[in-house]
């Protein structure tokens, strides 16, 4: 295994890694809609916290050398179903035309208070 370290500079106490690749994928761990640099929890709407929950999957992508296009599945969680419209815009903004396979749950309150957090898989190219 290979822990990635996107180097958030927010102190974050959760025992876990933001990304570990093994066997030839990456795993993000799940990702909020909080500035992992400030700590500070997004204070927009549902399409502003998708986007930073999906920047920060970015981050992780991008430590470990994958494009978003090698992303094959996501878990979406939201504390409210009627955030589905909203964030199923900002998602395919993000991803283009390339569509990963994807779930949305509707859950209760996550962490912080925040509205999205994201968690994907994506397939490490072979060098």
């Amino acid at each position: 295994m290979k822990i990635i370290d996107p180097k958030f500079k927010g102190v974050n106490p959760g025992h876990y890694s933001a990304g570990v690749i093994s066997k030839g994928m990456l795993y993000v761990s799940g990702q909020l809609s909080i500035d992992p640099d400030t700590r500070q929890v997004c204070q927009g709407d549902i399409k502003d916290h998708t986007r930073l929950a999906l920047n920060n999957v970015d981050r992780v992508l991008k430590a470990a050398g994958v494009a978003r296009e090698q992303v094959v599945f996501c878990r979406v969680y939201t504390p409210a179903v009627e955030y589905w419209g909203p964030i199923n815009e900002v998602y395919a903004e993000f991803f283009g035309d390339h569509k990963p396979g994807r779930v949305v749950v509707s859950t209760t309150d996550l962490h912080f208070g925040c509205l999205v957090e994201i968690e994907a898989i994506a397939e490490v190219k072979e060098e």
